[in-house]
């Protein structure tokens, strides 16, 4: 069997069609996109189509689009430009965001003295509605910062109904949407939020590269200085060539979307009943075996073996060429369990073996039953 990959909330796999765009430019359109010559013109006018490509799909003028370096840079520049140039005193987020979001309200509640609050989640881990409401009742200024899908249980959170109390109650909102952009379409001309961070290493295109919404006229102002590019907003020259396979892969993400989801969703629908077939109390954590509350790329496993046997279950299956993981790959050189698991299970539950498993148009059936076969030698 050749190597099963299922870790694809980690990153994914790149699309042929992105490796020949990008090895095509990276041999023909070298230059600096911020010369005047004629290989800086040829440079730039690829950087401001992608540009273009990006906005249309959000339906946003190609003005709102900022490229960086992914979504880690993206959510820093916004959180931190929100309360050092636009006077948030006040942020709302969750207990169950990616780090990148977390460890940098932990610094800017140290550095700015902002006020953090975590709005409550239920057993499930989705978001208290009317907590959050209750929440922007604060007289400071405040931005609500909450992801679209959560990166280790696939939770969907009602972007829409959020953005619509942000605006209500005169708060800005910033998503991360890194694992929603390409699977999703957002119309951000019926979602009023103001902040989006996107990497574009999650829909089978490069790593290094992703790119931040910003809402025109919001006056965030950058995080990287230096140059003008990026109309001021990040300077350093721009990665034309990951810029490029960033609207390839954006561009066949959307239009292969629907074939993609159906493909995708009967491997999850499989997946999940071979392990309730061959596995009795395996258990789904959050709501990732809910279709119609998670995304259909993730589902994190809780299996019934013991707590000796799940300290090394991961190992075990990497030595079978199955890569998956216990949760965000951004934390797995740390010893900590999992910040999201840890929020919503119980200390038994915490003790049993929980993986991610997370699915792309590059997976089977066959892999699958491959990935069953090997459980059953450990379970």
């Amino acid at each position: 069997m050749k190597p099963v990959y299922f870790d694809n909330a980690a990153t994914t796999q790149l699309r042929p069609e992105v490796i020949d765009k990008m090895t095509k430019v990276m041999q023909d359109c070298y230059g600096n996109a911020s010369s005047t010559h004629s290989f800086g013109r040829s440079a730039k006018a690829m950087v401001e189509q992608a540009r273009k490509t990006v906005a249309k799909h959000l339906n946003v003028s190609a003005s709102e689009i900022v490229f960086t370096s992914g979504g880690t840079e993206a959510d820093n520049l916004v959180l931190l430009s929100a309360v050092r140039d636009l006077g948030v005193k006040n942020i709302i987020t969750s207990r169950i965001e990616h780090h990148a979001v977390l460890h940098t309200v932990a610094q800017l509640e140290g550095e700015y003295g902002v006020s953090i609050n975590y709005v409550d989640l239920d057993k499930n881990g989705q978001v208290n509605y009317a907590h959050l409401e209750q929440l922007l009742q604060s007289p400071d200024k405040t931005l609500v910062s909450l992801m679209h899908v959560n990166n280790e249980i696939g939770n969907i959170l009602d972007i829409k109904r959020v953005a619509d109390l942000c605006k209500q109650n005169q708060a800005l909102f910033h998503s991360d949407t890194v694992q929603s952009i390409g699977h999703y379409k957002l119309d951000l001309q019926e979602i009023p939020i103001d902040f989006m961070a996107v990497s574009g290493h999650k829909f089978h295109g490069p790593k290094g590269v992703g790119f931040a919404f910003i809402r025109k006229h919001s006056g965030l102002k950058p995080l990287i200085f230096g140059g003008e590019q990026e109309r001021g907003h990040r300077a350093g020259t721009e990665s034309v060539h990951n810029i490029v396979g960033l609207e390839e892969a954006l561009k066949l993400s959307y239009d292969n979307l629907e074939e993609e989801k159906i493909y995708i969703t009967d491997l999850k629908t499989y997946f999940i009943q071979q392990l309730e077939a061959n596995f009795p109390g395996v258990g789904f954590n959050g709501d990732s075996a809910d279709f119609e509350k998670s995304t259909y790329t993730v589902l994190n496993v809780r299996l019934p073996i013991a707590e000796e046997k799940a300290l090394i279950l991961l190992f075990q299956l990497d030595l079978k060429g199955i890569a998956c993981s216990k949760g965000s790959a951004c934390q797995s050189g740390s010893s900590k369990g999992s910040h999201v698991l840890s929020q919503i299970l119980s200390e038994t539950d915490l003790l049993k073996a929980s993986l991610r498993f997370s699915f792309s148009r590059f997976n089977t059936k066959e892999e699958i039953d491959y990935v069953i076969d090997v459980l059953k030698e450990f379970i």
